[in-house]
C-alpha cells in the first residue's frame, strides 16, 4: 500500500490499512464479503479526508451531515481534477459497497486500485488544503 505519510495513526490511515489487510490477507470469516467490506474501508477513509479538507478550508461545511453536499461543494474549493476523482471514487465506492445479485463485485485489483486512487486523493486534497 502506498502510505500518506504521517497517516498511519489517523483514522483514513486505519481504514486504508485495514482494506490492504483484506487485500493481502486471509481473513477468517469473512469469505465472500471481504470485497464489500473493503470497499466500505476504503470509502471511510476518503470520508474522513473529505473532512479533514473541509475543517482546514470551510469548517461549516465539515459540519454538514450530507456526503453529496460535501462533494458538491468541492469543486468551488478544490481543483477540477481532485474535485472529479474524488467524486468518481465515491460513487464507485458506493456502488460497490451495496449486493447487487446480477452484478459482480470487484475485483481485488480494481479494489487496490481504488486504494491507490484514495491515497493519491487524499495527498491532492492535504496540498490543496495547505495552499
Amino acid at each position: 500500500m502506498t502510505a500518506v505519510p504521517g497517516e498511519t495513526s489517523s483514522r483514513p490511515g486505519s481504514y486504508l490499512a485495514a482494506a490492504d489487510r483484506l487485500l493481502t490477507e486471509v481473513i477468517p470469516g469473512a469469505r465472500g464479503t471481504w470485497p464489500r467490506a473493503c470497499a466500505w474501508l476504503i470509502r471511510l477513509a476518503l470520508e474522513e479526508e473529505l473532512t479533514r479538507f473541509w475543517t482546514q478550508v470551510c469548517p461549516p461545511v465539515a459540519g454538514c451531515t450530507s456526503q453529496r453536499a460535501k462533494q458538491l461543494m468541492l469543486t468551488a474549493y478544490a481543483s477540477p481534477d481532485t474535485s472529479h476523482r474524488a467524486v468518481h471514487a465515491w460513487a464507485l465506492l458506493s456502488r460497490a459497497g451495496h449486493h447487487q445479485a446480477y452484478e459482480l463485485g470487484l475485483t481485488s485489483a480494481e479494489l487496490r486500485s481504488m486504494l491507490d486512487d484514495v491515497v493519491a486523493i487524499s495527498a491532492a486534497l492535504r496540498a490543496e488544503a495547505a495552499a
